[in-house]
């Protein structure tokens, strides 16, 4: 099945989180701001201890060290860096709340996340190293353990790299150490996808910021941009 960017949503509407206020907090995305990652070592320090400034450090040196590679390099860097360093686990065992969703320097920090933790850690990093917004795109699936069985389905989030509008989106999934195109991941069944600046719901670029329908993405974005990303 050839997948297109826009389109690789569903019109299942029940992951869309709870309306709020309106925010406009992006990260920044210049090589200027790989410097202020030192500000954010100093922080994991300060706020987690020596272990949590090491992981940051070595996140550091690996976006230093892949800044000018080309694109593809870059996805298989990032996504080899967060599945090794980061294991996962639940929300409730790590945060004690049901959903929350972790900056890097948090998830960095305990060096556990789930499904969100990790592509939020991993779409930030690529956007650090200039990859553009519309390239990207943090998606919501449903999981199909046993295809063609749906009684068992279950929630998770990836994130697909288009290389162009046309392509067929690459996946980047903690559960899968491997970068393969979307048409050969038929386990999972998208829902809907966000970025920086837009939303896709039912193969439709929706109006509505996804700031302003996803409140737990504008506290993430709110809470990297008190960190200094």
């Amino acid at each position: 099945m050839r997948l297109r960017i826009g389109t690789w949503v569903t019109n299942s509407l029940f992951w869309l989180f709870l309306l709020g206020a309106s925010t406009s907090v992006t990260a920044n995305t210049s090589a200027e701001s790989l410097e202020r990652l030192s500000n954010i070592q100093n922080l994991a320090e300060r706020r987690y201890g020596n272990l949590a400034a090491d992981s940051v450090s070595r996140w550091r040196h690996l976006l230093d060290a892949s800044y000018n590679l080309p694109e593809r390099e870059k996805l298989h860097r990032i996504n080899k860096f967060f599945n090794l360093h980061v294991y996962y686990d639940e929300d409730k065992k790590i945060w004690q709340k049901a959903d929350y969703w972790a900056t890097p320097l948090e998830t960095l920090a305990r060096a556990r996340g789930d499904c969100e933790d990790f592509t939020i850690a991993k779409y930030i990093s690529l956007r650090l190293l200039d990859i553009p917004a519309n390239k990207l795109k943090l998606t919501y699936v449903n999981l199909y353990p046993v295809i063609g069985d749906n009684s068992d389905k279950q929630a998770h989030m990836v994130l697909a790299y288009y290389p162009d509008e046309q392509s067929d989106p690459l996946i980047l999934d903690n559960l899968q150490g491997k970068i393969l195109p979307a048409s050969k991941r038929p386990e999972l069944k998208p829902v809907f996808s966000f970025n920086d600046s837009t939303m896709w719901v039912d193969g439709q670029q929706s109006d509505v910021k996804p700031q302003l329908r996803l409140s737990r993405w504008r506290d993430v974005l709110n809470r990297m941009h008190d960190d200094g990303l």
